[in-house]
């Protein structure tokens, strides 16, 4: 039994390195395209070592403001993660320390968006951004997502998780509310909110749709958007296509791997919907 379960979990692990590496390599062909000399760029079979040719990359860089984009990109993605951590603490809260009439309806209401698919929000948020005249606004690109259904479901069920002698030992010693949210939960909660402020974070990085239909000006574009605008005007350039799409993920990829083990800890925490 002990042989079978070692030769099961070897069998795992080469399984989950496999599966990895056929993430990355499309990553990594875009990679040793950016940098490849121009002869090998449409060489068959693919030229799979790089050549750090960096002057596609230098060239790239130049054609468009991309610290800007980048600059908005942060901007969006900090202060979305500020409101949405906010929010979701509260309601999440709320619907787990607080008893109030349809507490139950509020909480399935919350799931029912939860499985409604994103794009379905699209244009009542654009109506509503156009007649608050926010349109070419960081402000239209942050607002619709400062509030996260996935997040309040995912701290709900960690503070239902919690020991409830937490919360009477501090109302013993007098604590309220906030000052137990603020001195006993979230301090508890830190891992789970580190994965919620990472996954809206990858979720603002990414986005395209919404900002394409907000965000006309420039000066306000996110870095997807500014990628989608280089494929359109360079389509006939490979590598520079490949660059910038690196200069996109890049920062992405460095994240995820300094902080991927707060993913883990805070999805594995709690057990289970309750109700």
């Amino acid at each position: 039994m002990h042989l079978i379960l070692k030769r099961f979990g070897v069998f795992r692990t080469v399984a989950a390195v496999v599966i990895g590496l056929l993430f990355l390599f499309p990553i990594y062909i875009t990679l040793c395209t950016s940098l490849d000399t121009p002869a090998h760029v449409f060489t068959f079979p693919p030229h799979l070592t790089l050549d750090f040719n960096w002057s596609v990359w230098v060239k790239a860089w130049h054609l468009y403001n991309w610290l800007q984009f980048f600059f908005n990109t942060v901007t969006i993605a900090l202060v979305t993660i500020a409101i949405a951590l906010t929010t979701s603490i509260l309601a999440a809260y709320a619907l787990s320390f607080i008893r109030f009439r349809g507490q139950e309806v509020v909480f399935a209401t919350i799931l029912v968006v939860l499985m409604i698919p994103g794009e379905t929000f699209l244009i009542p948020n654009f109506v509503i951004m156009a007649n608050l005249h926010l349109v070419d606004t960081l402000t239209a690109q942050i607002l619709p997502y400062g509030a996260s259904a996935f997040g309040i479901f995912l701290l709900r069920q960690f503070f239902l998780s919690l020991p409830r002698d937490y919360m009477e030992a501090a109302k013993i010693d007098g604590c309220g509310h906030l000052r137990f949210l603020w001195s006993i939960a979230i301090p508890l909660c830190r891992p789970v909110l580190i994965t919620l402020a990472l996954y809206i974070f990858i979720g603002t990085w990414n986005s395209l749709i919404w900002p394409l239909m907000v965000a006309q000006n420039p000066s306000v574009q996110p870095i997807e958007l500014a990628l989608a605008n280089f494929l359109t005007s360079n389509s006939s350039d490979w590598q520079g296509l490949s660059a910038a799409s690196m200069f996109a993920t890049l920062p992405i990829i460095v994240i995820f791997l300094f902080l991927q083990r707060y993913i883990i800890q805070g999805v594995s925490r709690g057990d289970g919907i309750r109700f």
